[in-house]
Order: structure tokens, then C-alpha cells, then sequence
């Protein structure tokens, strides 16, 4: 059995991780641009943008962890902490596949010209903003939720890594070049 994760599963993860960052850091920054600017705009066309790409990214890893196993911890953990990793990456999953699409649906029934990747997007020909709004609020209340899961797992990988000194956090890391 490999010792690492395929290097399309690192590669996803870390590509993953860094639009989450993206897309946290427009929406939080957002405040610093003029409404209605073209940084504003950039931001909140970049902030769409990422987590578009998240859904994607999310959809792929799924479909990537059907095809690969995942490489045994060793030493091997026990079965509670198996089990609360795998609670923690379904809720991770679960959450940032929910996020883009409370989004993306609500921007599309706001019946308002919006963009993915400065790309005009469909809009719904009868807006419904009571259902936006509830779908916003919705992402807005889950998206705080994303620090956590997202502290947690850093902080578990850290805690296997230096305490249990288990290979836990080496199984996600990119290969290094040979002669390195």
C-alpha cells in the first residue's frame, strides 16, 4: 500500500486550500474597497470566482477518493480518532460543497448580472429575492463555520505530526524534487 495520497489528491488539496483562503480573504477585505469600484467589483468577482472553483475542486476530490485508497497511518491511530477524523472531513466536504452552491444559487435568482471569472452569468428571468436572501443568509451563517473545520484539521495534522509522530500529516504533503 502507498505510504502518500495520489499526487492529484495533494495536488487538489493544497489548490483546494489556497482558493478557500481566496475566497475567505475577499469577503473579509471586501470593506476596504469602495462600494460599487472596480476593486469592489474585483473582489466580490474574485470572491464568486473561488468558491465556484472550490465546488469543482470539492466534486473532483470526491470523485478521486472513490479511485485511490487512503494510505495507512502509522503507527496506526486509535478507532475514536479515526472516527472524528472522518467526521471532520465529511463535515469539511459537506460544508464546502454547500457554501458555493448557497451562493452561486443565490446570485442567480437575485435576477442581477453577475460574474464568474469576469464572465457574465444566466440569471433567473423571475427573481425570486425572498428565497436569495434566505440562501445568502444561509452562507452567511455556515461560512464562519469553515474557520473552525479548517483550524481543526491544521491543528490535528500539527498534533499527529509533532506529538503522536505518526505520518498523519506527511500522507498530504507534495513530493519533494530528488536531490533536495
Amino acid at each position: 500500500m502507498r505510504e502518500k495520497y495520489a499526487g492529484s489528491q495533494i495536488a487538489l488539496h493544497w489548490l483546494t486550500f489556497v482558493l478557500v483562503v481566496i475566497a475567505y480573504a475577499t469577503i473579509e477585505l471586501r470593506g476596504f474597497a469602495q462600494r460599487g469600484s472596480w476593486q469592489g467589483y474585483a473582489m466580490i468577482i474574485t470572491h464568486f470566482s473561488a468558491g465556484a472553483s472550490v465546488l469543482v475542486l470539492m466534486i473532483a476530490r470526491l470523485v478521486l477518493r472513490t479511485r485511490h485508497r487512503t494510505p495507512a497511518i502509522t503507527p496506526a491511530i486509535r478507532r475514536w480518532q479515526t472516527g472524528l477524523a472522518h467526521l471532520t472531513h465529511t463535515l469539511i466536504y459537506a460544508l464546502f460543497i454547500t457554501l458555493p452552491i448557497l451562493g452561486l444559487t443565490s446570485r442567480y435568482l437575485k435576477g442581477r448580472e453577475w460574474w464568474l471569472f469576469g464572465i457574465s452569468m444566466p440569471v433567473a428571468a423571475v427573481p425570486n429575492f425572498d428565497l436569495a436572501d434566505w440562501l445568502i443568509d444561509w452562507h452567511e451563517t455556515l461560512a464562519p463555520l469553515g474557520y473552525w473545520l479548517i483550524g481543526l484539521h491544521a491543528v490535528a495534522a500539527l498534533f499527529h505530526h509533532y506529538l503522536l509522530k505518526d505520518n498523519t500529516l506527511l500522507r498530504m504533503m507534495p513530493a519533494r524534487r530528488r536531490g533536495q
